[in-house]
């Protein structure tokens, strides 16, 4: 019998602006000799990243199939997928729920070209997948103009020397029916809630070592685990510096006066600023909406000319009719209240503040934004303190309650990274060298 035709599809796409003008661009590679067999790309208007990475998988694909007649070799070809987004990769193996209502249809669009048993999917750092991403931002450029892409115009492969990608995919032989059964669930769990998704995942039968479904699985956390997937998405947590209400204690959040940082924070947010600029790791910058947040944020982006972009998930817990008191006056006017928020991570302040377990939901929810977003790149984290210590929390896997076990001065650094197989590293916790 003829065996199927094996191809390696690596795709991409940008938006400048998110949304703004966007293209993908993709390329179809034969794995034993690295050859460029196909390559697509296009500009698409006004869009965000996820629906161009979206684009790109499907003309990858699209362009796989083209390369086979249907009917012949094998019954059509096999294709291992490569892409730098976590998001689609992740949501295309099945293991994240598609939310968004403008990737559903998508996610559709790219599971119907070929069957589900013929693709797999795989993560890679965004320095590996240079020649779609070349592709994509000649699409973009080639928008700028007015025009579409041109392949007599383009030089990506030329700027992209090829590596060995034999190994990229598996021999076609193997155990029977694995892959399929594999794939199969894959495409199922597209449609299902999260947890019932991961469990039908976790139920099923192991693939067979070597197989794509292997190196997918649920990673072991900790020293023995499964590979980390490359360059992580580092996270370097700054607080915000000092404002009037930093010395005295007083609850400050998102449900205040926004105050902005007093003469010793903004001396704070300067001496933090010549050490990332002494250190020169940090490639991009994020911010909490908040004042605070925004100056200490602004201070560096000065100093690495760097542009910061919020994120509202950052902004700091509303603390409802606790904003502006200490924890005295709070514990006088308001005991009851105050206990049980000491007492359970799902108790809110008085008068609808937040609770810690409504603020880990929107903090994880940034998370995986940025995560997603800033694959294989160390980001400048300008936030709070619950938010910092959230973080740090969930990266641990530790209780709620130790929220009230950290300490975070103003300014301080934190770091965390984020691996593409789910697991996550501290690196770093309230460190303050920089500003003595």
């Amino acid at each position: 019998m003829t065996q199927p035709r094996q191809f390696v599809v690596e795709a991409d796409g940008g938006s400048r602006g998110n949304p703004g003008p966007a293209g993908y661009g993709a390329v179809v590679i034969d794995p034993a000799t690295g050859e460029t067999l196909a390559e697509a790309a296009e500009y698409i208007g006004v869009a965000t990243n996820n629906v161009a990475e979206y684009k790109g998988l499907i003309a990858g694909l699209r362009a796989a199939k083209a390369l086979v007649p249907d009917g012949s070799d094998g019954g059509g070809p096999r294709v291992h997928v490569r892409m730098d987004s976590k998001l689609v990769v992740e949501q295309m193996s099945g293991r994240w729920k598609i939310k968004h209502p403008d990737m559903k249809p998508l996610a559709a669009e790219a599971a119907r070209i070929l069957p589900a048993s013929a693709v797999t999917y795989e993560w890679i750092p965004r320095e590996k997948n240079k020649h779609a991403d070349r592709l994509a931002n000649e699409a973009m450029d080639a928008g700028k103009r007015g025009k579409q892409w041109e392949p007599s115009s383009s030089t990506a492969a030329l700027d992209t020397p090829r590596s060995s990608v034999a190994a990229a995919l598996p021999p076609v032989s193997g155990p029977p029916g694995d892959a399929t059964a594999g794939a199969a669930r894959a495409r199922a769990a597209l449609n299902r809630p999260a947890a019932e998704a991961g469990q039908a995942l976790a139920d099923a039968p192991q693939a067979s070592v070597g197989s794509p479904q292997a190196a997918s699985a649920t990673p072991q956390v900790g020293w023995g685990a499964s590979p980390d997937l490359g360059a992580p998405a580092t996270f370097v947590l700054l607080r915000h510096g000092e404002t009037a209400l930093t010395p005295e204690k007083r609850f400050s959040g998102s449900g205040g006066t926004d105050p902005e940082l007093s003469a010793v924070g903004r001396g704070q947010a300067e001496r933090a600023a010549e050490a990332f600029a002494a250190r020169g790791t940090v490639q991009e910058i994020v911010s909490s909406p908040l004042r605070r947040c925004r100056e200490t944020a602004g201070a560096v982006a000065a100093r690495l000319g760097l542009e910061v972009r919020i994120e509202e998930g950052l902004r700091e817990t509303d603390f409802g009719a606790w904003e502006g008191l200490t924890f005295g006056e709070v514990k006088e006017r308001y005991a009851a209240d105050l206990d049980a928020w000491l007492a359970s991570a799902k108790a809110a302040p008085t008068g609808g503040g937040e609770s810690f377990a409504e603020v880990a939901r929107r903090v994880a929810a940034a998370r995986d934004r940025l995560v997603t977003r800033y694959a294989g790149r160390t980001v400048l984290v300008v936030t709070h303190v619950t938010p910092i210590k959230t973080l740090v929390r969930l990266a641990l896997g530790a209780p709620p309650e130790s929220l009230f076990r950290m300490e975070l001065s103003a300014a301080s650094v934190s770091a965390v990274a984020y691996y593409a197989d789910g697991n996550a590293s501290v690196r770093l916790l309230n460190d303050t060298s920089h500003l003595r």
